[in-house]
């Protein structure tokens, strides 16, 4: 999916809001949506489609139009989308965030992903520096800075995109500028393809992260996102 097409999915699913489905089941035609959208029928069919597909909405069709209703997933999406929003616009600076974990040796992904030159020109373009060929993996200590680092997911990152080589397809990176350890400038990064989950911290910098700061396994670190770092 494109960026353009992943925008015109969120426009549907705001219309479809509008028209009371975000909490209750509503009756309405393809036509009406294409006319609310100002695209074309069939293509405001085929948004419908793609979204029941995605568990974002439920739908019956009549021989008068289609019963929706917008499901938990799409209701997920709307929320992640307003909170984005909020934040964008009640803050003008940013806070910064300081989690706290444990070193752990992960699987050595983050060699391979953070290597492959479509991903590594970017980041040497967008956020300043070459990045070591791979990535230090810190296990968050408690559940409060485990719910912080899922509320990332609303604030502005530096977005590194997918790319697609002869072999196969890399997506889309997110990228958070980050203070590792009071002394190193790096990036806590995201949907590096990933088996982590929001407990989990990958980051990357210039250096070997272990080296300069003199960390092993076990060893305690703070890690301070700092947006326009």
């Amino acid at each position: 999916m494109t960026k353009k097409q992943e925008w015109q999915y969120f426009y549907m699913l705001l219309k479809l809001a509008e028209t009371g489905a975000y909490n209750r089941t509503v009756k309405i035609s393809t036509e009406c949506l294409a006319k609310k959208l100002g695209i074309s029928q069939q293509t405001a069919s085929r948004y419908l489609i793609e979204l029941e597909r995605k568990d974002w909405i439920g739908r019956t069709i009549t021989s008068d139009g289609s019963l929706i209703k917008i499901e938990a997933a799409g209701t997920v999406e709307l929320q992640k989308l307003y909170s984005n929003l909020k934040v964008l616009m009640e803050q003008t600076c940013l806070p910064s965030i300081t989690l706290e974990g444990t070193i752990f040796t992960g699987l050595g992904e983050g060699a391979y992903y953070v290597s492959k030159s479509g991903y590594k020109k970017q980041i040497i373009e967008k956020l300043g520096f070459e990045p070591y060929p791979g990535t230090l993996n810190i296990k968050l200590s408690n559940d409060y800075d485990i719910k912080t680092r899922r509320d990332l997911e609303t604030y502005p990152a530096v977005e590194v995109t997918g790319f697609q080589n002869e072999v196969r397809s890399f997506g889309l990176v997110k990228c958070y500028p980050a203070l590792i350890g009071g002394k190193v400038k790096g990036a806590l990064v995201t949907s590096l393809r990933s088996h982590y989950d929001a407990s989990v911290l990958e980051l990357i910098a210039p250096v070997c992260l272990r080296k300069q700061l003199e960390l092993k396994d076990g060893s305690k670190v703070k890690v301070e996102l700092c947006p326009g770092l």
